[in-house]
C-alpha cells in the first residue's frame, strides 16, 4: 500500500498505520490575524483534536496583514494536497473589493471546506450617551450632522460596512472612527471618546455586565438569547437587512474532493461535541452551522457579491 498525503488525511484508520505513517506529513492551519482573536481560538481548538483524530502533526501559524489577505495568499500558494488550510473570519469576503491589488484571488485560488457558524453584529452605545435606540442615533445625526461617531475594528470591516448601509438607508451620515482591533475600539467607547461601537456579538456581549455599554441594535434575523431586549435591524424598520460574523475553513483550489471532505468531516465531529458547541455559543454567541463545501460556497459567493456592491456604491478604500 502506498501512503500518500491524501490517504493519510482521508483514511479513517490512520491511527492503525503506525507512528511512521502518522508522522509522514503535517497539517498547517493558517490564521490570517494575530494571536488572541476568535479565529485564532477556533484554529487552536481544532488543532489539538485534529491531531488525535487524524494521527498527524497539526500546527497553527498566524500570518496577519492586509485585512487577512497575506495569510489567505500563503494558503492559496501552498500545495493542494491537504497539508495547508485557512481558518478565517467574515472579512475574507471583503478582500476582493476593499484592496486595490489583493495578493490573492479568494474566489478562484481558494475553495470552501466548512462554514463553521455565524453570529450577528451588534451596535451599542456608551452608557453615558443618550441613545436608547437606533432611531435616537438617526434623530441626533439629523439634528446635528457629524455629531455622532462610531468605532469599528477597521476600514472595510463588516462593522464599518454595515453602519454605512444603515446610515444610507436612514438618510444620515454617522462618522466612522476606525481602530486596529476590538480592544482599542471598545476602550474608547467605554472611556466616552466615541459614541457607538459596531462589533461582533462576542465583543459587545463581553461588556454587558459592566453597565458601561448599552446595546441598541442587533443585525441578525432573530434576537440573541443574550440580548433579548435589543431589537434586530429588521424590527427597527430595515427590511431584510442583516450582517453576520462568520467563521470558516478554506483549502487551496484544486485540493482533492476526498481530502476536503475528510477535513470537513473531522472538523464537524470536533465542533459538534456538546462541550465544544456550548463553548462556541457561550463565548462567540455563535449559531453552529457546520455546512460543507457546496453550501459554504453558495453562502460565500453571496457575501462577496453583497459587500462588493456596498464598497463600490460608497467608494470605500482600505
Amino acid at each position: 500500500m502506498t501512503i500518500t498525503r491524501r490517504t493519510l488525511l482521508a483514511a479513517p484508520a490512520i491511527l492503525a498505520m503506525g507512528p511512521a505513517a502518522a508522522q509522514a506529513s503535517k497539517i498547517t492551519l493558517v490564521v490570517p490575524f494575530p494571536p488572541g482573536g476568535s479565529t485564532d481560538a477556533m484554529a487552536r481548538l481544532l488543532q489539538s483534536h485534529l491531531q488525535t483524530k487524524l494521527g498527524r502533526i497539526v500546527v497553527v501559524e498566524n500570518k496577519s496583514g492586509a485585512a487577512g489577505a497575506l495569510g489567505a495568499a500563503q494558503v492559496a500558494k501552498s500545495p493542494a494536497d491537504g497539508s495547508s488550510f485557512l481558518v478565517t473570519f467574515d472579512s475574507h469576503a471583503v478582500i476582493p473589493s476593499i484592496l486595490d491589488k489583493p495578493p490573492v484571488d479568494v474566489e478562484r485560488e481558494l475553495m470552501p471546506v466548512l462554514l463553521v457558524g455565524t453570529a450577528p453584529y451588534v451596535i451599542a452605545a456608551g452608557a453615558g450617551r443618550p441613545y436608547n435606540s437606533f432611531a435616537d442615533v438617526v434623530a441626533a445625526c439629523k439634528a446635528t450632522p457629524g455629531a455622532v461617531k462610531y468605532a469599528s475594528v477597521g476600514i472595510g470591516t463588516l462593522g464599518h460596512l454595515a453602519m454605512t448601509v444603515l446610515g444610507s438607508k436612514a438618510g444620515v451620515e454617522i462618522m466612522h472612527v476606525p481602530y486596529r482591533g476590538g480592544g482599542p475600539a471598545m476602550n474608547d467607547v467605554l472611556g466616552g471618546h466615541v459614541d457607538l461601537i459596531a462589533g461582533s456579538a462576542a465583543l459587545v456581549a463581553a461588556q454587558l455586565g459592566t453597565n458601561m455599554l448599552r446595546p441598541i441594535l442587533q443585525l441578525g434575523r432573530t434576537r440573541l438569547p443574550a440580548l433579548p431586549d435589543t431589537p434586530t435591524a429588521i424590527e427597527a424598520g430595515f427590511p431584510d437587512f442583516e450582517t453576520l460574523a462568520w467563521w470558516g475553513i478554506f483549502a487551496p483550489a484544486g485540493t482533492p474532493a476526498d481530502v476536503v471532505a475528510a477535513m470537513a468531516t473531522a472538523s464537524k465531529e470536533i465542533l459538534s461535541e456538546p462541550a465544544t458547541a456550548a463553548q462556541l455559543k457561550d463565548t462567540q454567541h455563535m449559531t453552529l452551522l457546520l455546512e460543507d463545501s457546496a453550501a459554504f460556497k453558495t453562502f460565500f459567493d453571496k457575501q462577496v457579491a453583497y459587500w462588493r456592491k456596498v464598497v463600490k456604491d460608497n467608494n470605500i478604500k482600505a
